[in-house]
């Protein structure tokens, strides 16, 4: 077995609340975002934004978009949970936006535009997986947030978070979860 193949066949997403926040080294942060454009993109459309989030930018966005919202929209909430969303970006050392913006086009449909976007995360994960990284892909309930999409300069009823990507470094190895049998969801015709 080849070792891209071994790497695929043992992917695991970190979750971000098993994760550190200490910094992402540059150049691989770069490497991950080169990697994230190497995407199924029919029509060369681009149609999608990447946004990074790191440093401050973090915990910014934590106290003016996330945990807001969250008492908008939770005004009884215990202070437990308040912290606990004061904090959600912070979990990781860069956060990785990635927004579906699709066109207008006679010939491809938007769908095509909109998994297109999603095969940018996924090339950012695995990206940052094989590079060692701790790392997750994640929406919750921030990416279907209308404040959230406008800050990150998407625009309400046209635009979609397609997930944040989490990226991190490994407190502990993750534990293996179950998976579907090939038999129960592939069929050959």
């Amino acid at each position: 077995m080849s070792e891209i193949s071994n790497f695929f066949f043992n992917r695991r997403s970190v979750m971000a609340r098993k994760m550190s926040s200490c910094a992402i080294n540059r150049e691989d942060l770069n490497s991950i975002l080169k990697a994230g454009l190497r995407v199924p993109d029919h029509g060369a459309l681009s149609p999608w934004k990447i946004i990074v989030l790191q440093g401050e930018t973090l915990k910014k966005v934590d106290n003016e978009v996330i945990l807001s919202e969250f008492i908008r929209a939770n005004q009884n909430a215990d202070i437990k949970l308040q912290e606990r969303e004061s904090k959600r970006l912070q979990r990781a050392g860069a956060v990785i936006a990635v927004l579906s913006t699709p066109l207008e086009h006679p010939s491809i449909p938007q769908w095509e535009m909109q998994l297109s976007s999603g095969a940018v995360c996924m090339n950012l994960l695995a990206c940052a997986q094989s590079l060692g990284y701790a790392a997750q892909w994640l929406t919750e309930w921030y990416a279907y947030n209308d404040k959230m999409l406008q800050y990150l300069g998407g625009i309400i009823n046209k635009d979609k978070i397609a997930g944040f990507i989490y990226i991190g470094h490994k407190i502990e190895d993750p534990i293996e979860r179950k998976r579907p049998n090939l038999s129960d969801v592939v069929s050959f015709l």
